[in-house]
C-alpha cells in the first residue's frame, strides 16, 4: 500500500519551541519527501523533514519545485518495491533537467542493497539506509552543524506552509529491527535486529513534543511491545506507557505494532488504566489455523491470540481490535482457510487488514512452491471482505445515538474528519464559524456505516 507522507502541523496559533540551539538560516531551499510503507517509514521521513527544515529548507509541493527529493522505500511487498523503482526511473528526467538536485532514496529497500541500486539507478546521489540519518550530510553539507543535536532531534516536522492538516499526531519509533524470522517477511533482513531506544531519550522526545502542540503520540517498531528486553537496565512497554502517561499535556498515547507473544497482562493492564492509553489494540494473527501459523513461523497458536483478544476486552470496557490476515500463503487448503474465517467471524474485529500472499526474494516462503491460484487468493480476499463488511457493520450500527471525544485532523468538502479514541473514523459538519482543527470536539453520532461515523458536534472544541 502506497502511504504520501503526511506531515504533522501544529495549530496555528501554537508558537514551538525551538528545536536545537542554533538559529534557522533562510536558505531559500525546498525539500520533498516520498514516503511509501510503514509507519516506521512515515517517523524516519518525519525526522528527516525535522533536520532539513532546521538548516532552513521548506516543503515542497512537488518534486519539480525542490532542491533535493528523497524516497522513502518499502520492501513488504513486490509490488511496493516496483513503485519505487518506477517511481525512480520517473525521476530520471527530473534529474538531467537538473543535474545539481541530490536524489536520495532510504528505505528498507537500500539494506545490503547499495551497490545494485547504484548500478540500477545511477542518477541517485545517495543511499542510506533506514534511520541511518547522518549520511545526509554527504549531500546537505548544511547538517553538519547539527552533528551535535541529531541524537536529540525529534521525530518531528514543524511546517512553514498552511495546509489542511493539523500536527496533534506524531509518531515516535521506541525499537528498531525485528527478531522474528516470519518465512515470509523481509523486513528483519533489511531492518536488523530489534534494538531498542534508551528509555530516557523517548520520554524527552514526547515532552519535546507535548511542548510544540502534539496531543496524539503512537510508540512504533516493528515489534513494539518488544521493548526493553535488549537494554542494559531491561524495561518493558508497559513501563515505558507508565512514563509518558505522566507527561503534563499529553492527551492520547497509541502504539504499533505488537506480536501475540508478547501481549502480556502488563501491556493490556497499563491499557486499561493509564488516562491517556487509547481503547484500542492492533494485534496482527496473519492466519486462524495452526498449521499455516507454523508454516509462517509466527511462534503462537491461534487459541493464543483469541484469548489475548478476549482478555483485552474483558478488561478494557469499548475497546476496538484490529488485525492483519495474510490469505493464500503456500499450502493454505480451502479448510484452513475456513479456520481463518470461523475465527474472524467470532471475534468481530473492528478492522481487519486484508493482504494476499505473494512470494518476498530472499524469504523462506519464496523458496515454496506459490500453489494457491491467483484467482482463489482474490476469491478468499473477496470472502473476508464481506465477511468484514457485515461484521463493521453491525459493530458501528450499535453506536448510533452515542456521543464519542474526536480528534480533529482535517477538514474536506465542508466536513471535518476526526478519529475517536478507539481510533474509528468520524465526519461532522463544518458550522462556517467555529475552526476545529486540531481541537478536541464531542460528537454524537446520527449516522453509521462499516467504515465511518457521522454525527453532530455537540461540544465547544477544548
Amino acid at each position: 500500500m502506497q502511504t504520501r507522507t503526511v506531515i504533522p502541523l501544529v495549530p496555528h496559533d501554537h508558537q514551538p519551541a525551538p528545536m536545537t540551539s542554533h538559529p534557522m538560516p533562510a536558505n531559500g531551499k525546498k525539500f520533498f519527501i516520498w514516503t511509501m510503507g510503514c509507519q516506521m517509514n512515515e517517523a524516519d521521513s518525519q525526522k528527516v523533514a525535522a533536520m532539513l527544515q532546521e538548516v532552513g529548507y521548506r516543503k515542497a509541493e512537488s518534486e519539480n519545485d525542490a532542491d533535493i527529493v528523497i524516497l522513502n522505500s518499502c520492501v513488504v511487498r513486490q509490488a511496493a518495491e516496483d513503485k519505487v523503482a518506477g517511481r525512480l526511473d520517473y525521476l530520471a528526467r527530473l534529474k538531467r533537467e537538473k543535474p545539481e538536485m541530490p536524489l536520495v532514496l532510504t528505505g528498507c529497500m537500500v539494506t545490503r542493497q547499495q551497490e545494485k541500486l547504484k548500478q540500477r539507478f545511477p542518477h541517485v546521489d545517495l543511499f542510506f539506509n533506514p534511520s541511518d540519518f547522518d549520511k545526509l550530510v554527504a549531500v546537505v553539507p548544511e547538517l553538519e552543524m547539527l552533528e551535535d543535536d541529531l541524537a536529540s532531534l525529534p521525530h518531528y516536522y514543524q511546517p512553514q506552509l498552511s495546509g489542511n492538516k493539523v500536527g496533534v499526531s506524531a509518531f515516535v519509533p521506541i525499537i528498531y529491527g525485528c527478531n522474528f524470522v516470519c518465512s515470509y517477511c523481509i523486513v528483519p533482513y533489511r531492518r536488523g535486529k530489534e534494538t531498542s531506544r534508551p528509555f530516557s531519550d523517548i520520554v524527552t522526545e514526547v515532552e519535546r513534543l507535548v511542548d510544540n502542540g502534539v496531543r496524539e503520540v503512537t510508540l512504533l517498531g516493528q515489534t513494539v511491545n518488544a521493548y526493553g528486553y535488549d537494554l542494559e537496565e531491561k524495561s518493558s512497554l508497559s513501563r515505558l506507557l507508565t512514563a509518558v502517561d505522566k507527561i503534563p499535556g499529553l492527551e492520547r498515547l497509541r502504539f504499533l505494532t505488537s506480536h501475540p507473544k508478547y501481549m502480556g497482562d502488563d501491556v493490556i493492564d497499563a491499557i486499561a488504566d493509564l488516562p491517556t492509553a487509547c481503547e484500542h489494540m492492533n494485534l496482527p494473527v496473519q492466519a486462524g489455523d495452526n498449521e499455516v501459523l507454523q508454516r509462517m513461523r509466527r511462534t503462537y497458536t491461534r487459541d493464543l491470540w483469541m484469548e489475548r483478544i478476549a482478555t483485552t476486552r474483558e478488561k478494557i470496557a469499548g475497546v476496538t481490535v484490529a488485525t492483519d490476515i495474510i490469505v493464500g500463503f503456500p499450502g493454505e487448503t480451502e479448510e484452513q482457510f475456513m479456520q481463518t474465517y470461523d475465527m474472524l467471524e467470532h471475534t468481530k474485529c473492528d478492522k481487519v487488514h486484508l493482504a494476499m500472499y505473494s512470494p518476498r526474494p530472499g524469504t523462506l516462503s519464496s523458496r515454496w512452491e506459490d500453489d494457491v491460484p491467483h484467482e482463489e487468493k482474490w476469491r478468499r480476499h473477496q470472502e473476508l471482505e464481506k465477511l468484514q463488511l457485515r461484521v463493521c457493520t453491525e459493530l458501528n450500527a450499535v453506536r448510533m445515538g452515542e456521543t464519542y471525544e474526536v480528534l480533529v485532523e482535517s477538514k474536506e468538502k465542508g466536513r471535518w474528519t476526526g478519529r475517536t479514541r478507539g481510533n474509528t473514523l468520524v465526519h461532522f459538519d463544518d458550522d462556517g464559524e467555529t475552526d476545529v482543527l486540531g481541537k478536541m470536539v464531542d460528537v454524537r453520532i446520527n449516522h453509521t456505516s462499516p467504515w465511518f461515523l457521522m454525527g453532530e458536534a455537540v461540544s465547544a472544541p477544548r
